[in-house]
């Protein structure tokens, strides 16, 4: 008799396709958590003996060398950060940049104000759009935006600390952050250099 009763059960579940449908969901799940386990928890031989800086940790680096002239380099980390590469050809003139000025074009970046979800408020700018003017005691450079998309903010406190750039241009001294559709944003990556590649670039040179 219960030989019969589990050869109906196993009947019922070949032929019950929201069951099969179930059970690959879950296999699928466990094969998912498995990866996710994998990533979160790595071997730790293959950890670094130094540990990485949060914007390592965080971001992927990209570069753009000679972004429209030579000399003016820019990185791009994705969630588009923008900002001066260290290499960029201000950071060469004596004392450094002493002043960010972010009225350029026919608005003041830094009085863009985007809000909500649908990011409201945000600019779309292409690619060679102005994001600011930075000045050192003989010269001015414009920054651009490198990527095309919606500029989501810039950092105002350059206004005020144009220094940031000069000690910590690749974290505090960031200029803007802009969000690229997908399609732009593998548009653009295709020109843009990795950090490995931007090194040999410049050390070369």
């Amino acid at each position: 008799m219960n030989n019969e009763a589990n050869d109906l059960e196993k009947s019922s579940v070949r032929n019950n396709p929201t069951q099969n449908l179930d059970q690959e969901l879950k296999e699928e799940e466990e094969d998912e958590e498995e990866e996710l386990h994998k990533l979160l928890l790595p071997d730790i031989r293959d950890l670094p003996t130094t540990p990485p800086s949060s914007v390592q940790t965080n971001f992927v680096s990209y570069f753009a060398p000679d972004f429209v002239k030579p000399g003016h380099d820019q990185y791009v980390y994705r969630l588009c950060v923008i900002g001066l590469a260290r290499t960029h050809v201000a950071f060469k003139d004596e004392g450094g940049i002493t002043v960010v000025d972010f009225n350029v074009g026919k608005s003041d970046r830094s009085g863009i104000k985007v809000t909500g979800k649908r990011k409201k408020n945000a600019q779309h700018f292409e690619s060679n759009t102005a994001l600011c003017k930075v000045c050192t005691q003989n010269d001015s450079y414009i920054v651009r935006c490198c990527v095309k998309g919606s500029l989501l903010e810039v950092n105002d406190r350059l206004i005020k600390q144009p220094e940031l750039l000069n000690s910590s241009t690749d974290r505090e001294g960031y200029i803007a952050i802009i969000m690229p559709k997908p399609a732009d944003w593998l548009k653009v990556k295709a020109s843009l250099l990795g950090l490995e590649e931007y090194k040999k670039l410049r050390e070369g040179s």
